[in-house]
């Protein structure tokens, strides 16, 4: 392996919207920094149903959800 070439890889401290704190290893920052998310799997509708409820009627997220919502069902109709 070429010696200089490579980032510094270290740990960081991931803190979550609810709070929640981890230690994990990355190349962002420098060793001991934190990062701050302002997204994570709490708060983000697409791995927290329940985060979802607040979209707007008119936004792109709600047409989708109105124009393919029938979909879930459409192969038990078809071996019906």
């Amino acid at each position: 392996m070429k010696a200089n070439i490579h980032p510094d890889y270290h740990e960081i401290r991931i803190v979550m919207n609810n709070g929640t704190e981890f230690m994990t290893r990355s190349c962002w920052g420098k060793p001991g920094d934190v990062m701050k998310l302002d997204v994570d799997p709490s708060t983000h509708m697409a791995w927290n149903p329940d985060a979802g409820q607040n979209i707007r009627k008119d936004s792109q997220a709600a047409k989708f959800m109105k124009k393919f919502s029938g979909l879930e069902n459409l192969s038990s109709k078809k071996k019906a």
